[in-house]
């Protein structure tokens, strides 16, 4: 298949084409290597995806635009048919915004429109996006499941999150569209995002620094790991014979690991696998903070006979052994 990812020099987005790559897919990726976080992590991602296509180079395109530029954004539709559509672009990170809330309107939601609309112009089979656990805001009622109540998101950018998952919906319904959400749960491993958790505690451990802890450790979190992140989204993409004929062909899954932990326990685990105590500075909750994810992913396991293997453990021993090797060149 021919595919469009967007944000292809993100976390997810870098995993999602290194996948597809290796399987024999071509790629056309988008991104606009924005500076939120350092910009020489995404150009390594990249780099990797270019080494991968080094001997089939007509399997692997990729295109530095924003996609709240439409005219650009339409040139691709325009050049390359595609038979699916996966929408991982998106100004992420909840505290920055509180920040920075306009950002968000222009990648979150211009931009969707623009990649959403185009998609179903141009008659894609099927449109992928990413939404969030964020949208489930205030619900005390966990754990979280699709049909849970997502209307009252805490910041901006759950909100956004909330807004694509209506657009996609309206689309569906007017245009026949095939549209699947994935509201992923904190995903983490290998080649993540600085601003999060793993990362941020991991790189001010070794280096022997405070590390910032919010309502004092006691959040709960339903990490999900890069690899089951991956694989669920392929499959849901992969895979629209699902779609009912009868009815609007919109579909939302959770994608999370349905074992959420405390980030007291989760900073524990990543004391033992270093060595080392870290030094914390703790803070009372922070706003905009969910104070608990917890995943009904039970939906999308079933769908597509999927289960998780792993555990937490040997999941942050991989990110570990990855930030060592990496910043050790």
């Amino acid at each position: 298949m021919k595919i469009l990812v967007t944000g292809n020099a993100g976390f997810v987005g870098f995993h999602i084409c290194q996948k597809l790559l290796e399987r024999g897919d071509t790629v056309v990726g988008l991104d606009n290597l924005n500076r939120y976080y350092d910009i020489d992590l995404k150009k390594s991602r990249l780099k990797i995806l270019k080494k991968i296509t080094a001997k089939a180079k007509k399997r692997y395109f990729f295109f530095k635009i924003d996609i709240s530029d439409r005219q650009k954004i339409k040139k691709i539709f325009m050049k390359h048919k595609f038979d699916r559509v996966i929408h991982l672009a998106a100004q992420a990170g909840v505290r920055y915004s509180l920040e920075n809330p306009e950002v968000y309107i222009k990648s979150n939601q211009v931009g969707f429109f623009n990649v959403i609309d185009l998609a179903s112009k141009f008659k894609v089979p099927h449109f992928v996006y990413a939404s969030s656990s964020s949208v489930y805001g205030d619900n005390p009622k966990m754990p979280f499941c699709e049909q849970s109540n997502t209307d009252h998101p805490r910041q901006i950018y759950a909100a956004t999150k909330k807004s694509n998952e209506l657009m996609a919906y309206s689309y569906s319904s007017l245009y026949g569209l095939k549209t699947t959400g994935l509201r992923y749960f904190t995903i983490y491993g290998p080649w993540g995002r600085p601003d999060m958790a793993l990362f941020k505690f991991t790189k001010n451990i070794l280096r022997k620094k405070k590390i910032t802890v919010f309502n004092k450790g006691n959040h709960k979190r339903d990490f999900t790991y890069i690899d089951d992140a991956v694989n669920l989204t392929l499959l849901a993409s992969d895979r629209i014979s699902h779609f009912s004929k009868k009815k609007t062909p919109f579909k939302i899954f959770n994608i999370g690991s349905n074992s959420p932990i405390k980030l007291n326990k989760f900073i524990s685990i990543i004391e033992k696998i270093l060595k080392i105590k870290a030094r914390k500075k703790m803070f009372n909750l922070q706003k905009g903070d969910m104070i608990s994810t917890y995943s009904n992913s039970s939906k999308i396991f079933k769908k597509f006979n999927y289960f998780i293997k792993s555990n937490h453990y040997n999941n942050i021993a991989k990110f570990i052994y990855w930030y060592r090797d990496y910043c050790s060149k």
